[in-house]
């Protein structure tokens, strides 16, 4: 069917080198994240590739019903003419054209591959998508297509849910003191250059429940959460600090509790636009173990998500 793309010309094309990738099914959400996606292609200079997969299975369904190849490219035909006016609205305000990616398959696996083949420096979503019509607010993105991707691909992924006006003014920083801390600073700078920065960490007194039952007074375990607290504060403070930026840029947040449910209530108080958090994994094996606090965020955070891997240079803007 040549009215489809192949990710493997895609790598071909130099103009889509570290391209923002944004996916599109012609949905709310899709617009939202098209918007998001154009106002960091404006800001970093990157090129803009609009990508929309056609299911491999919905296909062959179209083609049995339809009892002709004509007719399935006359549909594809008309999809196709429907993201080029898509591009075409982004490019005008872009300033440059926006290249309109039509393929079909598995929609993840798809979009995947194009990221790969441009060595996309971020890839973008919304967070309601055509497999996650009709779900609840706070389960939009479990089993759909934003976790699967984030199994699939090793750039970064933005998933958009707010209305994209301004730029990223609060962003919500959580912070676990791993190896990824340091990186996930960079790319959340780097995303948001002029965003105020609230960096936050939930911790847990060390073993304190064999404490107590070991009888160890309250005030020792007093003194050691206050312990814990300090230490965490003076870390967060030199993360900051190796980041460059002054004490008016960032905020520091400690929290006594679960990471994951701390992390929501903290942008949900904060009223941030923007959570970004790392994502573990470094190799195809572990990124089927997509961390739990990652994926509790994504899936109940009340604005933006960017989930980065430790690699990642995100797009400034």
């Amino acid at each position: 069917m040549m009215l489809l793309d192949r990710p493997i010309d895609l790598a071909a094309d130099a103009t889509l080198k570290g391209a923002i990738v944004v996916a599109s099914d012609f949905s709310p959400g899709a617009e939202r994240a098209q918007e998001r996606a154009l106002r960091l292609a404006r800001a970093s200079d990157a090129p803009l590739a609009l990508v929309h997969v056609l299911p491999q299975d919905w296909l062959a369904s179209l083609q049995e019903w339809l009892s002709a190849t004509r007719g399935v490219e006359t549909v594809a035909g008309t999809v196709r003419a429907t993201l080029a006016g898509c591009a075409q609205r982004l490019s005008q305000p872009l300033g440059r054209p926006v290249r309109a990616v039509l393929l079909s398959g598995h929609p993840v696996q798809a979009l995947a591959e194009v990221a790969a083949a441009c060595e996309a420096r971020l890839v973008v979503v919304g967070a309601l998508g055509q497999d996650s019509a009709g779900a609840s607010a706070r389960r939009l993105l479990l089993g759909t297509t934003a976790e699967r991707l984030l199994r699939k691909t090793q750039q970064p992924l933005l998933v958009v849910r707010g209305e994209p006006t301004q730029p990223y003014e609060r962003v919500l920083l959580p912070v676990d003191f791993s190896p990824w801390s340091a990186p996930t600073l960079a790319v959340a700078d780097a995303l948001a250059p002029v965003a105020h920065i609230h960096l936050l960490h939930a911790y847990r007194v060390p073993f304190e429940e064999k404490l107590r039952f070991a009888g160890v007074p309250d005030e020792t375990i007093a003194m050691y959460r206050q312990q814990a607290r300090s230490r965490a504060h003076a870390r967060l403070r030199a993360l900051a600090q190796a980041q460059g930026w002054t004490s008016a840029r960032y905020t520091l947040l400690l929290r006594e509790a679960d990471a994951a449910p701390s992390i929501v209530e903290t942008a949900q108080t904060h009223r941030c636009d923007l959570i970004v958090i790392g994502k573990h994994g470094t190799s195809a094996a572990e990124d089927l173990l997509l961390g739990s606090v990652t994926k509790h965020v994504v899936a109940e955070a009340p604005c933006d998500v960017l989930v980065s891997p430790a690699s990642a240079h995100g797009p400034s803007g």
